[in-house]
């Protein structure tokens, strides 16, 4: 799932950003309502939440909420603010954010109020995906393959686990390699070009160590596909 960050205190930031990466998400974090506007109208990024605050610099983080409702985009927002009176919650609500959390806030709850979101928007990853005989088990960043009694259970690093999660979100449609990287590395990093052929040859192999075939097809000049038929 991709988050985008709108965060002006930097140590607040880089913090948030880490916690979410801990937790399987890929995060880009921007620092005013202008860069968040631009992420958010991109054609190359589809995120599932923004994390904004409302205190921003050129754009604040009300008027970016007011913004997206506005273009009638159901994107859950969860508002970050010192302003903890109930005139400024209602505030926040009544622009179009769907929860408030007030500063100082501890990660935990920061965590438990993205579940939240995710149990109430039906646009958000569950905490296990299905496609065919692939279960994605989100809360112990594994895959499980096939069915009772042969069931197979195979760990996953992040990455793997990012990765199967977007081809598996999209079965059997051509994603092109330049839009996976796009997806699957944040604004910050700088992957080589060929880090999607990269990637994927690994998870291959991790699926070879475990007899197990992969889905996911090469369709040369055009991207890659989880195929269900193969």
């Amino acid at each position: 799932m991709r988050v985008l960050l709108v965060e002006d205190e930097a140590d607040l930031g880089l913090a948030v950003k880490q916690v979410l990466i801990n937790e399987k998400y890929v995060v880009d974090r921007v620092p005013d309502g202008i860069q968040a506007w631009h992420c958010l109208e991109s054609q190359w990024t589809d995120y599932s939440v923004a994390i904004v605050d409302w205190l921003l610099p050129e754009l604040s983080g009300l008027e970016l909420c007011q913004r997206l409702r506005q273009r009638q985009n159901p994107l859950p927002v969860l508002m970050l603010t010192a302003l903890g009176q109930p005139e400024n919650r209602v505030t926040g609500l009544d622009a179009g954010a769907d929860d408030y959390l007030v500063k100082p806030f501890v990660m935990s709850e920061l965590l438990a109020r993205l579940r939240a979101l995710q149990r109430r928007s039906p646009q958000l990853q569950s905490q296990n995906l299905t496609v065919g005989t692939f279960t994605l088990d989100y809360a112990n960043s594994a895959l499980h393959v096939g069915l009772a009694p042969t069931l197979q259970t195979i760990p996953l690093t992040m990455k793997e686990f990012q990765m199967l999660a977007y081809l598996m979100q999209n079965p059997n449609r051509i994603l092109a390699g330049s839009k996976i990287r796009q997806q699957l590395w944040d604004l910050e990093a700088d992957p080589i070009s060929n880090v999607v052929a990269a990637q994927i040859r690994l998870l291959r192999r991790k699926l070879a160590s475990y007899s197990c075939d992969c889905p996911i097809e090469t369709i040369p000049g055009q991207g890659y596909r989880f195929n269900l038929c193969s």
